[in-house]
């Protein structure tokens, strides 16, 4: 009886025993992979790709596009206009009066911009006096003959309708007279007469208008105007000094025939 109660005995102790937990070494299991503890750095599952809504541009009414094109137009007007008036100006040479600088049908631009104003030697567009192919001088009108005094006193009044191009021979103070179709210039506190340096007029020939001899002096704020073709010009020798009030600028460069193109 001692023996069977034994082994009952030991039965139950290897039946507990093989419920404890395994403290022996045993061979190293792999590693499993370790989880993220914050939620946000977890793997997450791809899902569906968002496709991004494209906004597809509707096309311009008919209406739209006109007026489009109407605003266009008129600012482009506006602009070309606005140049003409205060910056610079195109002009068609009508005469052979500044022959052979500029011939018949020769187009200039001009500038109504001044760098310190007018002076002599520039070719200059202007308003002439009314009556000016009339070739009367002064506020009471009358003819100037060849051979003596050139006209020193302009009509008051200008004709607004009409261009001139003419070069600038003297200026406000000087004295001036032409002798066979050259200028002679004499400027305020000189003693002497000096001919102006001018190898772009063409030759006076034989004609009486070429001389003035008799000297004139310029009014304040007024210029002497003369074309480069002495003998052919409808100049101030006839109808006076131009005031400064009446120049509408000057010719910088000369773009039509192209095989003219250049500055002035």
């Amino acid at each position: 009886m001692a023996k069977r109660a034994d082994r009952r005995r030991r039965e139950i102790d290897g039946s507990r025993a093989s419920n404890e937990p395994d403290t022996g070494t045993d061979l190293e299991s792999p590693t499993k992979p370790s989880i993220p503890g914050n939620a946000s750095e977890r793997p997450q599952a791809a899902g569906p790709k968002t496709r991004t809504k494209k906004t597809v541009k509707q096309p311009k009414s008919r209406s739209a596009s006109l007026v489009e094109l109407a605003v266009i137009v008129v600012v482009a007007l506006g602009l070309a206009l606005g140049i003409q008036q205060w910056i610079v100006k195109p002009y068609r040479i009508p005469s052979g009066s500044m022959e052979p600088t500029l011939k018949i049908g020769q187009r200039v631009i001009a500038s109504r911009i001044y760098f310190g104003g007018p002076h002599v030697g520039e070719i200059t567009v202007f308003h002439p006096p009314e009556d000016a192919g009339e070739q009367q001088c002064g506020a009471a009108p009358h003819f100037v003959k060849p051979g003596g005094a050139a006209c020193d006193e302009t009509y008051p009044r200008p004709d607004n309708s009409i261009q001139y191009i003419k070069r600038i021979v003297a200026g406000p103070g000087d004295e001036i007279y032409i002798k066979d179709g050259h200028a002679y210039l004499r400027e305020p506190g000189k003693r002497t007469f000096v001919r102006e340096h001018d190898p772009y007029i063409k030759s006076c020939g034989e004609s009486p208008t070429c001389s003035f001899t008799t000297p004139i002096k310029i009014p304040p704020g007024h210029w002497f105007m003369m074309g480069d073709n002495r003998g052919g010009s409808d100049d101030s020798r006839y109808w006076g000094p131009v005031p400064r009030s009446w120049i509408i600028g000057h010719a910088i460069v000369t773009y039509w025939p192209p095989d003219r193109i250049g500055f002035l």
